[in-house]
């Protein structure tokens, strides 16, 4: 079975015309936890089933734009120039060999962007202001964000409509989890008032092992319905994946890290739908 035979039976389909899309941060300020392995098999598994997905990549490390197959020489314009304002959104868009599937890729400038931001006008906005004028055509836009929680992040979560938030199965996630919820708090009260918790989910979850089932059932009891009933497994395939330049739903749809994201999917997909069940996932602006 190719990826695209592949269905989810929560999402109806639809495509994006003049509509503005609906923008999701996938954002933990700890390193580590599956962040750019969730946002870019999530963003594939939801063009799969004909959604119209850019990824945005915000983390200098660049890791979803290597993992989504771009070579570092294409990525002359990327998401660096569209926040400092020397290059329109449109123009730093690449797109990639999954049909529905773009990314603006994060480049070597993008390191240095944290310090050039602190002089930029409305500089917590810089890629909301871009998004508004030209991000027009998507269904879903997919922010990965870095490890931490500087300008970069604020600029993601200030422009996002909700966050996903991938969550290690540690003891310490909780307390990680912590100083994210509370970002995502200010920056409610100060600059996004409309901003959400879109899901938790859970990663690198071994049953075999009662740490983990421990940390699960902390995590649901403390977040409840927010945590996603779909868990990412252990699995050597995701590791392998982008070392192949490829998301783990193409290198290796039959694996169990890619039937979770599959699952991932739909779930996020069906969560979506019943915010807004004429299917249409664009919000005024």
């Amino acid at each position: 079975m190719s990826i695209n035979q592949t269905k989810l039976s929560e999402t109806p389909e639809n495509t994006a015309s003049d509509r503005r899309p609906r923008i999701l941060a996938v954002s933990n300020q700890k390193g580590g936890v599956g962040k750019t392995t969730t946002a870019v098999n999530l963003a594939t598994a939801m063009a799969a089933v004909n959604k119209r997905v850019l990824v945005i990549d915000m983390d200098p490390q660049g890791n979803a734009s290597t993992s989504l197959g771009i070579d570092h020489k294409h990525r002359d314009i990327n998401i660096y120039h569209v926040l400092t304002g020397d290059a329109a959104l449109d123009a730093a868009i690449i797109p990639t060999s999954i049909p529905n599937l773009s990314v603006i890729a994060s480049g070597v400038d993008l390191a240095a962007a944290e310090l050039e931001l602190v002089d930029l006008p409305n500089r917590q906005a810089r890629l909301k202001e871009a998004l508004i004028n030209q991000g027009l055509g998507w269904d879903f836009i997919l922010i990965d964000c870095p490890p931490s929680l500087g300008l970069l992040t604020l600029n993601a979560l200030v422009a996002a409509d909700a966050v996903m938030v991938p969550l290690q199965a540690e003891f310490l996630a909780l307390e990680g989890i912590s100083h994210l919820v509370r970002t995502i708090e200010r920056v409610k009260k100060s600059f996004n008032p409309t901003l959400e918790i879109q899901g938790i989910v859970l990663t690198m979850v071994d049953k075999r092992n009662n740490l983990s089932e421990m940390v699960e059932s902390d995590v649901r009891e403390f977040f409840g319905a927010k945590v996603y009933t779909t868990t990412i497994p252990r699995n050597v395939r995701i590791s392998e994946a982008p070392s192949h330049g490829k998301p783990v739903l193409i290198y290796d749809l039959q694996s169990k890290g890619s039937r979770a994201y599959l699952d991932l999917a739909g779930e996020v997909l069906k969560r979506e739908n019943s915010r807004n069940p004429t299917g249409n996932q664009g919000v005024a602006a």
